[in-house]
């Protein structure tokens, strides 16, 4: 009976052990054979980040053949020019600079709102006017 029961579980009897609360059998190269493992794990990782690096690079060098061929600029530099502009006529220019509003428009029109409120008091008769001019 024994041996159809070794049979029917197979080698699943050291496991049932185990399972069972028994004492794990101990392997003597299992640290080694752990830092091999791990050693494996980070020379895999520097040999995917070497490959990214050099792939990015590639990316790279074609994007500048491309920036170079059309005259394009990288954004970095187009951010840099565009503050340097910004700043250059702040720091030592003696003239003001230019408003972003063009004369006539925006904040200059009180006098145009005086003189279509005195328009429109033209046409009210003369009880009203009196009114709106108090």
């Amino acid at each position: 009976m024994d041996f159809v029961m070794k049979q029917a579980l197979g080698g699943a009897t050291k496991d049932m052990g185990k399972m069972l609360g028994g004492e794990e059998e101990k392997d003597p190269d299992a640290q080694k054979k752990e830092e091999e493992r791990q050693e494996a794990l980070r020379q895999q990782e520097e040999e995917r980040k070497a490959k990214h690096a050099r792939m990015e690079a590639e990316r790279e060098k074609v994007r500048q053949q491309i920036r170079d061929k059309y005259g394009l600029k990288k954004k970095e530099e187009k951010e840099a020019e565009e503050k340097a502009a910004m700043e250059q006529p702040c720091e030592g220019s003696l003239t003001r600079p230019k408003k972003a509003i063009p004369a006539g428009c925006g904040d200059d029109d009180d006098e145009e709102e005086e003189s279509i409120l005195d328009t429109v008091l033209k046409y009210l008769p003369g009880p009203l006017q009196d009114m709106f001019k108090k």
